[in-house]
């Protein structure tokens, strides 16, 4: 049996009268923040970013599927207001958000990918910082009722379940396009990222009608 949250956040699912004019103006930031890149020709960046939004929409489709499995409730859901809910977990904000985050975090990266910090390669200790403090602003979030947990094995007392497979290989992924050497390379492995992730919603939302 669903949980509540769960029936909440089925209940607005792809609802389009959920919609709100907010969602035109931070769709002009998403775009700026990628023009300003394509500006500068950082295409390190630009595709690390997109690599780092491709791999949570991997996540918010499996995380969609275990909803559908269990009939009982998503890994994490967003039941709240939102302008569109997209899939179970994923609001139309959490998106827009993701698409800009991979492009902050790696324009943060030091040019000299072979420098440590605290004894770690630099790559690695940003992939664990930025995992760390994603996790902390998803706690507040699921305090605030924004974000939902339903199993008992995700939540604060486990947190080292969000870091692993919430976000840190989002950064590792990132940051390996972003050093790849050649642009074959990361152009090849950011649409793989995409293709998966398009046949995903077409057999699963546009087919199967799972997520």
């Amino acid at each position: 049996m669903p949980t509540e949250s769960s029936v909440q956040a089925l209940s607005i699912l792809r609802d389009g009268s959920q919609f709100q004019w907010y969602v035109i103006p931070l769709l002009i930031v998403v775009l700026y923040v990628y023009a300003v890149e394509v500006e500068k020709r950082n295409w390190n960046v630009l595709l690390a970013g997109l690599a780092f939004w491709g791999m949570d929409w991997f996540n918010e489709i499996w995380n969609g599927l275990v909803f559908h499995v269990t009939q009982y409730a998503p890994v994490w859901g967003a039941p709240e207001d939102t302008a569109y809910l997209i899939l179970i977990g994923l609001n139309i904000e959490i998106c827009f958000m993701f698409a800009m985050a991979g492009v902050v975090v790696s324009k943060m990266l030091p040019a000299d990918k072979g420098k440590k910090v605290l004894g770690l390669p630099n790559r690695l200790f940003a992939a664990i910082a930025g995992s760390a403090f994603c996790v902390i602003v998803e706690v507040f979030l699921n305090r605030a009722n924004a974000l939902t947990w339903d199993y008992a094995w995700w939540n604060v007392k486990a947190p080292w379940l969000i870091f692993l497979f919430g976000y840190f290989h989002f950064f590792l992924v990132a940051y390996w396009v972003h050093d790849m050497k050649s642009m074959r390379s990361k152009i090849i492995t950011v649409s793989t990222i995409y293709a998966v992730d398009a046949i995903c919603l077409i057999l699963f939302i546009g087919i199967l009608k799972w997520i």
